[in-house]
């Protein structure tokens, strides 16, 4: 647990470095009079700052008078196309200015700030894992029933008369074989070969506890830009006017665009010409950037003849009103680029002029950003595995709806606003409305942190995407944070899983990964659990009923070196992953394990009978038969254990099968010839394993009668297994 405790400690001190490591190191501001600049951490509400290209915003501000800026807000929203602010708008503090310069006013600074608000969520956000609870609750049972089944032993002890020495010997000894100390270092070695699996396919784990939660993850928040969609602004069809081809519009649109300034627009627009050399035959004269007075952007090409003639692209309405007949086409046009805008579209207007040197209007071209080819069918598998996907996006509702439809994930898209708006994000009526969104728009830090802990307050396992610092603390909260290809550092240091590559599918295979492993630590648990109570409850009533020590304390050291240590391999079992989100079910768990443990009791008292009663061995004798036997049953369990069904409905992993088989060989040895207790032979060797081998057989009945008790579905579940096993081997023969 301290271990569990610092690392987490280490991951979200990473993730704050992170965070500051992008703040602005340096403001000009102007005091007494004059400009000067100060570090940026001594600013404070009320300061004059001058903000120009290419600066990192330093704090929370208001802008004065001037020109439009363009700032990127990607830090903040994860959006990667600059958003236009004015005078008077705020700008926020890790934001980056990219064009224009003005003076602004500062009112928030450090922890007041968007961005500081963020390092103090991230801060703030704690979790324990569903692992920790586990084996705290498995190791609590198994220490109730030891300190209840010492204490029993102790007293009658004490009412004997019995040697205090002995009894307090051998109850030191069930004290420490109640105690799972093999158990974290199992789990824990399996979530590592898990993640060791999931690093093949590009998924780093940076906590291993992680691996657990996602195998329990119903809801996946996941961020649209780059995760559902490709990052990439795409060119769409064409609206042209006054018979127009598509093909001219996006020829003219191409040459009011420069490839060399990698605007994300203009690149979109020249990847839509079909003849990647159709500009060589033109010449561009003069080109004229876009700025946020014009509103768009102008070449002066000249022709293949020779002739001159300018071409300019932007804003529908900025290059309507330009056009010279723009009366003949404004209705068509406007209706375009509203059916535009209702898809979430960007529009862009785009004309050319005459040989009078009038603006023509061409057509409207829609930019947007496509989902991925693999998002739709990625979502509909992770619907089938009982995954919830909900989008999370900066954008505006319209683009997040058109998103929406095209990946099939409903149209019940959530302003995020209403989560600022109320104080009480607690609140019923919201908590409803945040669990039945399909996605939500506009969204900012807070948001993002708020919906996970409405989410989890819900009894919902999150995991939640995400690639920019404002999605740290969303990471940070959620059971599994899952940062996306080209996250940033801060992003990185607060998730539990970094992807290496775009896209959902690779968060649906770590979930299947997840999967299998919660699979392989549920079984170990039940054996383990069921194992520790066979031994303590078959000594503590030899000890009672017939006053007899069953096994010494060196054979108890045995069976746990031999045991534990050969049980790792079942980190490398071979098994199903489950087609619905895993939990831990402990009421499943210590009752399925409990029914075994009582059962091995039965077998151990069986043959303990055997041996005295009817082949009338030493005492000594039968402490090495009941040493080998409860070594061989105990291995035995754990194919038992590891499947739902009979136990070779799954073959099992061969270096499970390895394992087993030498460590027992192993245990055979030593009570056949006798190291560190009485010698057996061969002979009562093979009949111990023959009566082991017959109770596996019994136990597996013994199973699959429990989960009928403790799980009422396993009923229907076994019956349809059954029938579709019989429908399979119908359809082979």
């Amino acid at each position: 647990m301290p271990g569990w405790v610092s690392g987490k400690s280490f991951r979200r001190g990473n993730a704050i470095a992170a965070l500051k490591a992008t703040l602005a190191l340096q403001a000009r501001v102007k005091r007494a009079g004059a400009w000067t600049t100060i570090p940026a951490r001594e600013l404070v509400p009320g300061d004059l700052m001058r903000i120009r290209i290419g600066d990192i915003i330093p704090a929370d501000a208001r802008l004065l008078e001037g020109d439009p800026l363009q700032v990127d807000q990607s830090a903040l929203t994860g959006e990667s196309l600059p958003v236009t602010r004015n005078s008077g708008d705020a700008v926020y503090s890790g934001s980056i200015l990219k064009q224009g310069e003005i003076d602004a006013l500062v009112y928030a600074t450090g922890q007041n700030t968007y961005f500081g608000k963020t390092a103090h969520l991230v801060q703030t956000a704690h979790t324990v894992s569903h692992f920790q609870r586990a084996v705290l609750k498995i190791g609590d049972y198994l220490i109730v029933i030891a300190v209840a089944l010492v204490t029993l032993i102790l007293a009658v002890a004490l009412f004997r008369g019995d040697r205090m020495l002995t009894t307090l010997q051998f109850a030191l000894v069930l004290t420490i074989a109640a105690v799972p100390v093999a158990m974290p270092a199992v789990l824990s070695v399996t979530m590592a070969v898990g993640a060791r699996t999931l690093a093949r396919k590009k998924a780093i784990v940076t906590r291993l506890a992680a691996m657990e939660e996602l195998a329990g993850i119903d809801v996946l928040c996941s961020d649209k830009t780059g995760t559902l969609t490709q990052n990439k602004l795409t060119l769409g069809d064409a609206f042209c006017v006054n018979g127009v081809r598509p093909e001219e519009v996006v020829l003219a649109a191409s040459l009011a665009s420069r490839a060399e300034n990698q605007d994300p627009i203009d690149l979109a627009v020249l990847s839509g010409l079909k003849d990647t050399h159709a500009l060589d035959s033109y010449q561009i004269v003069h080109f004229q950037p876009f700025d946020s007075v014009h509103k768009r952007t102008e070449s002066t090409v000249e022709g293949p003849e020779k002739i001159q003639f300018r071409v300019t692209k932007g804003a529908p309405q900025v290059i309507l009103d330009m056009a010279a007949d723009a009366g003949e086409v404004p209705g068509e046009v406007e209706n375009a680029v509203n059916e535009f805008a209702a898809r979430g579209f960007r529009s862009l207007g785009v004309a050319r002029t005459d040989e009078k040197d009038h603006w023509r209007f061409l057509g409207v071209l829609p930019l947007f950003d496509p989902p991925r080819e693999d998002s739709k069918s990625t979502i509909a598998t992770a619907s089938q595995m009982g995954v919830k996907v909900k989008m999370v996006t900066g954008d505006q509702i319209a683009i997040a709806k058109e998103m929406a439809r095209q990946l099939g994930l409903g149209q019940n898209i959530v302003d995020a606003s209403i989560l600022a708006e109320s104080k009480h994000y607690e609140a019923g009526q919201l908590e409803q409305a945040i669990e039945q969104a399909d996605g939500f728009a506009q969204v900012f830090p807070e948001h993002k942190f708020h919906i996970v802990g409405v989410l989890q307050k819900e009894k919902h396992i999150v995991g939640m995407t995400g690639d920019g610092v404002n999605d740290a603390p969303a990471l940070k909260l959620a059971d599994a944070g899952i940062a996306v290809s080209g996250a940033t550092d801060a992003a990185r240091a607060a998730a539990d899983i970094a992807l290496l590559n775009p896209g959902l599918s690779v968060i649906i295979d770590a979930i299947k990964e997840s999967r299998k492993m919660f699979q392989r630590m549920n079984s170990y648990a039940i054996y383990r659990i069921a194992e520790t109570i066979r031994v303590l409850l078959f000594m503590t009533l030899s000890i009672l009923v017939f006053n007899f020590y069953p096994v010494t304390a060196v054979m108890i050291v045995l069976l746990a070196i031999l045991n534990d240590g050969a049980i790792l391999s079942i980190a490398y079992d071979r098994v199903q992953y489950a087609s619905r989100p895993e939990a831990w079910n402990m009421h499943l768990v210590l009752g399925i394990a409990t029914v075994l443990g009582v059962a091995g009791v039965v077998a151990s008292f069986g043959l303990f009978y055997l041996g005295e009663r009817v082949f009338h061995l030493n005492r000594e004798v039968i402490q090495s038969f009941m040493y080998l036997k409860l070594s061989v049953a105990g291995h035995l369990t754990i194919f038992v254990t590891r499947t739902r069904r009979a136990f070779w409905s799954i073959r099992p992993a061969p270096i499970l099968v390895a394992a087993v088989v030498g460590t027992q060989v192993i245990a055979t040895l030593i009570a056949v010839y006798g190291i560190f207790m009485a010698p057996i032979g061969w002979g009562w060797a093979l009949f111990i394993w023959g009566y082991a081998l017959a109770w596996f057989l019994v136990n597996d009945r013994i199973k699959l009668a429990a989960y009928r008790v403790f799980d009422p579905q396993e009923r229907g579940l076994l019956g349809r297994l059954g029938m579709l096993a019989k429908h399979e081997a119908t359809a082979i023969s």
